[in-house]
């Protein structure tokens, strides 16, 4: 005998197909929004300066309307907050990196400079530097800059290994440390994307500046020497009284 035909079900019978996504789809796509909204705050920040950039131009950039923006920040301030702490995440993470990989120290300190360079050269980064924490509450700024303390203490860690290693020059850490990361953190004030370097070219002409200078070297003479200290000038003797004539 021929098997009996299987009707397919009724519609009926079905569940109804749900126009929502699932939820950890619709966590991705929130995300995913609001990191759109960081990234827009960021670029208009670093081009007209925070008080001049309002929460209609963050929107307008995003062709959204301004109460779409409460879905998923509070205020222009946190907004703020969250585009610089992306930059400093960006460069802890990066700096971590680079120490897990090992090496010399001389090594890792490159590394860590490559990071920093690239970092303020792109939308988070360039907001850390150009804009800054000044705008931010006291409790937000203090936070903060205990992440920048710690970036510039991986600096001066990383210039005395090197110094002890002999792949350095003899120097003070801290002095160094500053210069660098001060050098590094200019590049993201002038630098334009689109322009006669790339970004990466930029970083490595900057940190073979840094590491060798400018002026040109005799052979394994060293051009730059540390400061010596200042010697208080003795005062000027008193002048002879003129002789009277006889």
């Amino acid at each position: 005998m021929p098997s009996p035909t299987v009707s397919p079900p009724r519609s009926a019978d079905r569940p109804p197909a749900s126009p929502w996504a699932p939820a950890s789809h619709r966590e991705q796509q929130r995300e995913a929004k609001r990191n759109a909204v960081l990234q827009a705050a960021a670029q208009l920040f670093n081009e007209r300066g925070f008080h001049a950039t309002s929460l209609d131009d963050i929107a307008a950039r995003l062709n959204v309307t301004k109460p779409t923006l409460y879905y998923y920040v509070k205020n222009k301030d946190e907004i703020l907050l969250q585009c610089v702490s992306k930059g400093l995440q960006m460069m802890l993470e990066g700096i971590d990196a680079s120490r897990a990989a090992g090496g010399k120290a001389v090594d890792q300190l490159m590394t860590c400079m490559q990071v920093y360079a690239r970092i303020v050269t792109e939308d988070f980064g360039k907001c850390l530097i150009r804009v800054g924490d000044e705008q931010l509450p006291p409790e937000s700024r203090a936070e903060l800059r205990r992440h920048k303390s710690a970036i510039d203490r991986e600096f001066r860690r990383l210039v005395a290994e090197g110094v002890q290693e002999g792949s350095l020059e003899p120097c003070d850490p801290k002095m160094t440390a500053f210069v660098i990361a001060g050098a590094l953190s200019w590049i993201g004030r002038w630098y334009q994307p689109g322009g006669e370097y790339t970004a990466e070219q930029v970083a490595e002409q900057c940190i073979a500046t840094l590491c060798q200078g400018v002026l040109r070297r005799a052979d394994g003479a060293v051009v730059a020497k540390a400061p010596a200290k200042r010697v208080r000038k003795a005062a000027p003797a008193a002048a002879a009284a003129p002789r009277k004539r006889a």
